[in-house]
């Protein structure tokens, strides 16, 4: 391609974004000044964009939007990325800061499935969840992934029935009501030796493109260490990495 050609690709794609950028929709002006381009030059590109499908006209206003085809696309990126090799390196650098095992747990049905770990140095045999199942309202994974859902399906869930696992399992409605509620409000959930004795966890959402949130970044270990003192200092730590996670998912920062 020559510079010319090339030039008017990069001035495509720019376009493309921008809108993406704006709210709704925008005229040219707005997208010329945006992005220094002359009207003119911005309308023959958006024309060429139209014919493609991958932007759109109003008819009566004028103004452009993205374009079915986008979507489309954008649909077929996210169905091909792999979450797991995404996320893995995030994970493994979040067990090296931590000392602690990391995983990342994702919604199964009626349960909470852990689709990556990564271990730490102060490793006590805690075994590999990969590919294993577990409750939703007794680990901080299962938590936040609770929280993400329309109380109706929270409901649901609980009329199925609620394991007690410890003494410290929440079983009844309303405490878990509150439990996932202080977990939407500070952005993480905890389990304090609510799965299992003396293992504690904090877990933070993992969001998609949308904003929706597909998974949960955890991090867990022995009571002794996870104490409740260390608790906010690693619920920092997990949302960090839960944000690197949604930021190479397409995501925005918060």
């Amino acid at each position: 391609m020559d510079g010319n050609a090339v030039r008017s690709v990069d001035r495509a794609a720019s376009l493309l974004l921008a809108l993406g950028e704006f709210q709704g929709e925008a005229g040219v002006t707005e997208l010329a000044r945006r992005l220094d381009l002359h009207k003119s030059t911005a309308s023959r590109l958006l024309s060429t964009l139209q014919r493609r499908g991958l932007v759109e006209q109003d008819g009566e206003t004028g103004k452009y939007r993205l374009g079915l085809v986008v979507i489309r696309l954008a649909e077929r990126a996210e169905r091909t990325l792999d979450l797991r090799a995404i996320a893995l390196p995030e994970l493994e650098r979040l067990a090296r800061l931590t000392h602690e095992t990391a995983g990342l747990g994702v919604l199964d049905a009626d349960q909470v499935r852990f689709v990556a770990q990564a271990d730490g140095p102060n490793l006590i045999a805690v075994g590999d969840w990969t590919g294993r199942a577990s409750t939703l309202h007794a680990n901080a994974s299962g938590k936040v992934l609770l929280a993400s859902l329309a109380e109706r399906e929270v409901l649901r869930i609980v009329r199925l029935g609620l394991t007690r696992y410890t003494e410290r399992t929440l079983t009844e409605i309303e405490p878990l009501l509150a439990d996932l509620a202080r977990a939407r409000r500070r952005g993480y959930a905890t389990s304090a030796s609510e799965l299992e004795n003396g293992l504690n966890a904090v877990a933070a959402p993992v969001r998609d493109a949308r904003g929706q949130v597909i998974a949960a970044v955890e991090v867990w270990g022995p009571a002794f260490r996870l104490s409740p003192r260390r608790l906010p200092e690693l619920a920092t730590q997990a949302r960090d990495t839960a944000m690197a996670i949604t930021v190479r998912l397409g995501g925005t920062a918060a």
